[in-house]
């Protein structure tokens, strides 16, 4: 009987974002994606968040490979934060995934961490330890994305990717539907197939519909034209920087990450932007309105990107006046409508006209939908299925669709983050699970705030700090120095309140001092719970007390 291969995501399954996934055969191991997923409103001060890596770090060997599906954020944004943890052997990317992420490495310092190797998904198979691995290319919203195959003596898996099915992509590359057709020719053990748009019926539409969009809305604009887009999102800045130069506009790119990538883009190839069409911030000035495109990040409401400084008058080369347009060319990620909500008003309440995927054809998704996920299981046949890349409800949609295309009910694996699944010739099914979460990254510290410091902050946040300072005097500390001085801090009520906690700090005390309750830290308490009984009685609110007591 030969040995299993254990899958284990540790990401990416019921949620989206940070897609990570482990395979294990014998001895070695290979990672498939390491991505991040961004902040949600009560993840307070948190910067981003990251896979858990525990599990990888407590390997006895390193990990054979990490292969990279595709440049977007949620699939290779934590690839830094975990080279500087786990000791990976090489990592696995195609031309423009790899070039993207060395400058991510490079600003890291991390570029010599691992061994970089660039795959071709037309090189044939590629052998990693105990792995047989091929790369079929997928069409997607970032070029050059990949599927992959890992065979062993267990079964043979496809892991998808992200992919959509686009007869007409910018750049020629289609979803290899012949090579997954041979593939499945073989025989699949296990698919692995991207849910996000599981829920959605029919088809998604060509990336060259958000062109057509653009050629209908730019020329008739005559104020500045703003296209918020991902940074990684090179189709789309190149469809509307050949509409800008058709109409004479000049283009100017704003945001770091969006310069950055389009400048890597540009050096490989990805995009054909003429060098006089370009244009600094600093430079817009000396332009008229409706001679300028702006290519800007924010698309997703980020509290500091470049759309969301323009939209409140913070950004020092760009403002939005009447008579402008800004185009979002994207779909909030979950979790990140309310603030893409708040930025669009923001920007209409300046007077520019707003266009949307809810009011205007200028976004198309780079995942397929249903009708796209029957055909992939129709083309490749899998004796078992485990949807992964969504939430729960997608991922489920998904596991229908399968018993739909005959994959039966007891071989479809509706896993976890943390799930241990083994293949063998047998078939796919959980025995386990390992240690699996998230790792917050605030500031330079990774990992350091935990959940007791969210509930913190969202407690300051609501109901703001009192701070008592109290001062015990005399022989041994038997007297107080006075009445105790309040400070607060978030906590807006009026001054008679103020004055009554003030006096319930000094009965508390004096009441401690005559029982002899001298020690500093009964003194605090004693204190915290008097005020804080007060405080809900008056008000019902909590507020974090912190009481001060000083010897002198």
């Amino acid at each position: 009987m030969p040995e299993a291969m254990r899958i284990i995501p540790l990401g990416g399954l019921g949620e989206v974002g940070k897609n990570m996934t482990v395979y294990e055969y014998g001895d070695d191991a290979i990672v498939i994606d390491a991505g991040l997923a961004f902040p949600r409103d009560e993840h307070l001060g948190v910067d981003l968040i990251l896979p858990d890596f525990t599990y990888l770090r407590e390997r006895e060997r390193p990990v054979r490979a990490v292969i990279l599906t595709h440049a977007h954020e949620d699939h290779v944004g934590s690839l830094p934060y975990l080279l500087r943890e786990v000791p990976v052997d090489e990592v696995w990317a195609t031309r423009l995934t790899l070039g993207l992420v060395k400058s991510k490495l490079d600003e890291h310092g991390l570029l010599r961490a691992s061994e970089l190797r660039e795959l071709d998904p037309e090189a044939g198979t590629l052998e990693l330890g105990g792995f047989r691995t091929e790369f079929v290319r997928m069409a997607h919203s970032v070029p050059d994305a990949v599927a992959v195959v890992l065979e062993t003596e267990a079964g043979r898996v496809l892991h998808t990717g992200d992919w959509k099915l686009d007869h007409t992509p910018v750049d020629g590359l289609r979803t290899d539907v012949g090579r997954l057709a041979e593939i499945g020719n073989r025989g699949v053990d296990l698919l692995l197939g991207d849910s996000t748009n599981a829920e959605r019926p029919g088809v998604t539409g060509s990336e060259r519909l958000v062109g057509e969009a653009f050629r209908q809305i730019i020329p008739q604009r005559t104020g500045r034209v703003l296209v918020a887009s991902f940074a990684s999102n090179v189709h789309r800045m190149q469809q509307a920087t050949d509409v800008a130069v058709e109409v004479g506009r000049k283009v100017c790119v704003v945001g770091r990450s969006m310069r950055k990538n389009l400048n890597i883009a540009r050096n490989l190839g990805y995009i054909d932007m003429p060098e006089d069409v370009l244009i600094r911030p600093v430079e817009l000035e000396e332009y008229e309105p409706g001679e300028v495109l702006i290519l800007c990040t924010g698309s997703q409401g980020e509290p500091l990107s470049a759309l969301v400084r323009i939209a409140y008058g913070d950004h020092p080369a760009v403002h939005v006046e009447r008579g402008d347009t800004v185009i979002i060319s994207a779909r909030p990620v979950p979790g990140n409508e309310l603030r893409v909500h708040d930025a669009i008003n923001q920007l209409a309440k300046l007077g520019a006209e707003v266009l949307h995927q809810e009011n205007a054809p200028v976004h198309v998704s780079g995942h397929g939908h249903a009708e796209e996920l029957r055909t992939m299981i129709s083309l490749v046949r899998p004796k078992a299925m485990m949807p992964v890349h969504g939430e729960f409800r997608m991922l489920a949609a998904h596991a229908r669709l399968a018993e739909e295309g005959g994959v039966p009910t007891e071989a479809i694996v509706l896993a976890e983050n943390g799930t241990v699944v083994e293949l063998t010739p047998a078939g796919a099914r959980i025995v386990g699970e390992v240690d699996s979460g998230v790792t917050f990254v605030d500031g330079l510290g990774v990992g350091d705030v935990h959940d007791v410091a969210l509930r913190d902050r969202r407690h300051l946040s609501e109901d703001g700090v009192l701070i008592v300072v109290a001062t015990l005097a005399g022989t041994n500390g038997r007297a107080s120095g006075g009445p105790p001085e309040l400070i607060a801090r978030g906590f807006a009520d009026s001054g008679p309140l103020l004055d009554e906690m003030r006096d319930e700090a000094s009965r508390v005390l004096e009441e401690c001092l005559e029982q002899d309750i001298l020690e500093i830290k009964l003194l605090q308490e004693h204190i915290h719970d008097g005020l804080g009984q007060l405080v809900y009685d008056r008000t019902g609110r909590r507020p974090m007390i912190l009481p001060v007591v000083v010897e002198v």
